[in-house]
């Protein structure tokens, strides 16, 4: 174990660092920026938690004694009703959030070729340009439909791109250096989304509630079983919260562009 007492490490980069079961005592973390790090079981006290943003999983979160997950849940679905349906129950309800989904990134895909090409490459505020974005959600459904679904073991495109987190995999591309064109990237969502559509249309309620077949062959998932609804809530909660980044990301790239303001 090293201890750093009195140390300063301001601007000091961690990746890839293990520090579970760190203990922090009146440290100054103010603009620290933490992305892809696992809080589970961290436990707070005497903190100043004060103009901090957080985006990502959050469940049975307390704050001074009150469990605030479910409040932030169920605020959201006030704002956006859709957002509940992204958590059907059964074939039908996964049939009705793939329709959603497709009317919401038509209309995002719209406004992506209203700018030009260079600033679908572009990164605002260190995320994953639009481009990137799209490669990641073939990626996504590379994974959870054709490898554990449909028992590919190694399903993945040249233009896959995993999360930046994700471990080297033998097998499992990541060129972050490619850039491939909006039509490119947009014809190989557009195989993956017909894959997803038959899958989903072919659901019973017993195939909805039955298991994966293990894959051979390393990659991601791991090769074991999964429940098929976990499956495909996967890909449905990618889906939406990725759009939901592009449209964030689309503001501002919008105001870069000489046709600003389009829509």
């Amino acid at each position: 174990m090293t201890d750093f007492i009195g140390a300063d490490l301001r601007g000091s980069r961690f990746d890839r660092a293990d520090l579970s079961g760190a203990e922090l005592r009146a440290v100054d973390l103010s603009g620290a920026r933490l992305r892809g790090v696992d809080f589970t079981g961290v436990v707070m006290r005497g903190v100043e938690l004060v103009d901090v943003d957080i985006s990502g999983e959050v469940e049975r979160l307390t704050i001074n004694g009150v469990d605030v997950a479910p409040l932030v849940n169920a605020e959201l679905d006030r704002r956006d009703p859709d957002r509940a349906k992204m958590r059907p129950t059964d074939p039908a309800g996964f049939r009705e959030a793939l329709d959603i989904l497709a009317r919401l990134w038509a209309a995002t895909i719209e406004r992506a070729r209203g700018l030009p090409p260079e600033l679908l490459h572009q990164s605002v505020d260190g995320e994953w340009s639009f481009i990137e974005t799209l490669r990641h959600l073939v990626f996504a459904s590379d994974s959870w439909i054709r490898r554990a679904i449909l028992g590919d073991p190694s399903p993945w495109d040249a233009l896959d791109l995993p999360w930046d987190e994700m471990p080297d995999t033998p097998g499992v591309p990541r060129d972050r250096d490619a850039r491939p064109s909006l039509d490119a990237v947009l014809e190989l969502r557009r195989d993956r989304t017909s894959t997803l559509r038959q899958v989903i249309d072919g659901l019973t309620d017993e195939s909805l509630e039955g298991h994966t077949e293990p894959v051979d062959g390393p990659g991601w998932p791991a090769p074991r079983s999964y429940p098929v609804r976990e499956c495909l809530l996967v890909i449905l909660n990618e889906e939406w919260h990725h759009r939901q980044f592009a449209e964030r990301d689309l503001d501002v790239l919008e105001a870069l562009s000489p046709a600003r303001g389009h829509r």
